[in-house]
């Protein structure tokens, strides 16, 4: 029997192809009004606290093992970047851009990136806790295979946005846009928002996942 072909158009991603890096030292990673980061490479340090000000770019550049306590970064902008195996307890980058970034193996506890713009970014193999992106716009963003304890996407914009192989305690979609948002793959536990779920495609096993909490935002009684 023939597979019946998907209508579901899949997030369009690029490689990230970084050229010749240079190391810098911590501090230079760490100043609060540093000039933008562009080609380094920043492997196995660690800091409490990271402030950047000044809306600061890092381009071309990957950050290996790196350890964070806090990393404020609002407004900063990550372009064609690798970052493996981060371990950040708090993120706060609200309206920063991201555009070819690869995020992964890291552990991220809080990423606070409300009214953040996504290009072509790929979260994989991470754990992370609460990522609110309300108000943000996404476009060609992959999770795969991520554990995910709450995915905050309330107002936000979602296009070729895909979600394979991970694990959601809760999703948030209360007046978000979607198009082309694939949950095939994904399990979760709850979705809040559900008239946010317009413009997601779902397998057949999750939407008889979803009749429960479907039912109890109805207040319909199941015999």
């Amino acid at each position: 029997m023939a597979t019946r072909p998907s209508n579901t158009v899949a997030p369009k991603l690029s490689s990230v192809r970084l050229g010749e890096l240079r190391a810098i030292l911590p501090g230079e990673f760490a100043l609060v009004d540093g000039d933008d980061l562009d080609g380094i490479e920043l492997v196995g340090e660690e800091f409490d606290e990271v402030r950047w000000d000044g809306r600061r770019r890092l381009d071309a550049s990957r950050l290996d093992e790196v350890k964070l306590g806090r990393w404020r970064a609002r407004g900063s902008a990550f372009f064609d970047s690798r970052l493996n195996q981060l371990d950040v307890l708090s993120l706060l980058a609200p309206e920063s851009g991201w555009r070819d970034v690869a995020v992964q193996a890291s552990r991220i506890g809080a990423a606070e990136l409300h009214q953040a713009n996504l290009r072509r970014v790929t979260f994989a193999g991470c754990k992370l806790g609460y990522v609110n992106l309300r108000d943000a716009d996404l476009a060609d963003v992959a999770f795969t295979d991520c554990l995910i304890e709450d995915l905050d996407l309330m107002r936000a914009k979602a296009k070729r946005v895909s979600l394979s192989g991970c694990r959601i305690q809760r999703l948030e979609l209360s007046h978000s846009r979607l198009e082309d948002f694939d949950l095939r793959g994904a399990t979760f536990a709850d979705v809040a928002g559900l008239e946010g779920l317009r413009g997601a495609t779902v397998s057949t096993d999750q939407l008889f996942d979803l009749a429960p909490i479907m039912a109890a935002r109805l207040g319909l009684r199941v015999e």
